[in-house]
């Protein structure tokens, strides 16, 4: 149809021409959004496919561990545009951390576990705790925690020679193992180069939590039984990139040459095993280290959870 009776047919109708806006696609950072260097970086197996959780594609989040409502979040944060923009990352996990925040599990995990052995707590003797799900809801949904002589700790939790304002384990210190009894700690065994192995230490039976004298503490660190403690193997995953605005590679340099080394650190852990019963569908929470959730590679003789974001950040949104 020729342009001017196009115009006449269009008036006479009434109809108005219809108008394409075009908008801006949302570039993250530490992130690459080209379908190209993407395909790359899977057919070269510098990732493990299309949903490796460190891609910025929807079964790569989804394996991660972002829930719909946490990206919903973050595309009410962001908005739309028409102008390129470069949205902060650290945006992105806000906004999960927030959904995750008040949704999700807790459940105690030691990835750098320190032995401990209670001295005065008798031996083949077993407690179960009731343990709240959710902090948030303290009259809610609970879990079994069973405490027994021998335990694990973070290795992190306990310093020998400790500054004044270190208010974890120390020696002759005492902190509450969360959910249960003070502990203070006697001794420190050491192997045959100088290296922590075990901490003797004694409890409290009057401070177990709803009965006997409550005495305060300045330190509270979480832990796990050993006799009822399960394997996992743990995927730290961090940004794919080093550079923060991947738009600014370099002439002389590639985009490969700024791949995160540290993108993904495996690492065991010991869980309670309430975690491994845990049917919620999200990410849970490690108690005082991050949210995590159980990958598809994950089976019942090798559990493996991915981390969807660490548990405490500096960001705070505008």
């Amino acid at each position: 149809m020729h342009r001017p009776l196009y115009d006449w047919f269009i008036e006479t109708l009434g109809i108005y021409p219809s108008h394409q806006y075009e908008f801006a696609r949302l570039n993250l950072t530490y992130t690459l959004m080209s379908k190209r260097k993407l395909l790359e970086l899977v057919q070269k197996g510098l990732v493990s496919g299309w949903d490796d959780p460190r891609m910025p594609t929807l079964c790569g989040v989804r394996r991660r561990g972002y829930t719909p409502e946490g990206l919903k979040l973050f595309c009410d944060k962001i908005g739309v545009s028409k102008r390129d923009q470069l949205m902060d990352i650290q945006l992105l996990e806000w906004c999960v951390r927030q959904d995750l925040n008040a949704r999700s599990n807790r459940y105690m995990v030691v990835q750098d576990p320190l032995k401990v052995t209670i001295v005065n707590y008798p031996e083949g003797q077993v407690e179960w705790f009731d343990c709240p799900l959710n902090p948030a809801e303290p009259e809610g949904a609970t879990r079994k925690v069973p405490f027994s002589r021998e335990l694990y700790i973070e290795r992190a939790d306990f310093m020998e020679d400790a500054p004044k304002k270190f208010f974890r384990l120390k020696p002759e210190g005492e902190v509450r193992l969360k959910y249960t009894y003070i502990i203070k700690c006697e001794e420190v065994i050491k192997d045959a180069d100088g290296n922590i192995v075990e901490l003797k230490c004694s409890y409290d039976p009057s401070t177990r939590p709803g009965g006997g004298e409550w005495r305060s503490v300045k330190g509270t660190i979480h832990w796990v039984s050993i006799p009822h403690a399960k394997e996992l193997e743990i995927r730290n995953y961090d940004r794919l990139f080093t550079l923060a605005d991947m738009s600014q590679v370099p002439e002389d340099k590639d985009y490969k040459d700024f791949l995160n080394p540290e993108s993904l650190t495996l690492a065991t852990g010991w869980a309670e095993p309430a975690l491994l019963e845990d049917a919620s569908g999200i990410a849970v929470q490690f108690e005082r280290t991050g949210y995590y959730v159980k990958d598809a590679d994950s089976t019942p003789a090798k559990p493996v959870f991915n981390r969807t974001a660490t548990l405490k950040d500096s960001y705070k949104p505008e």
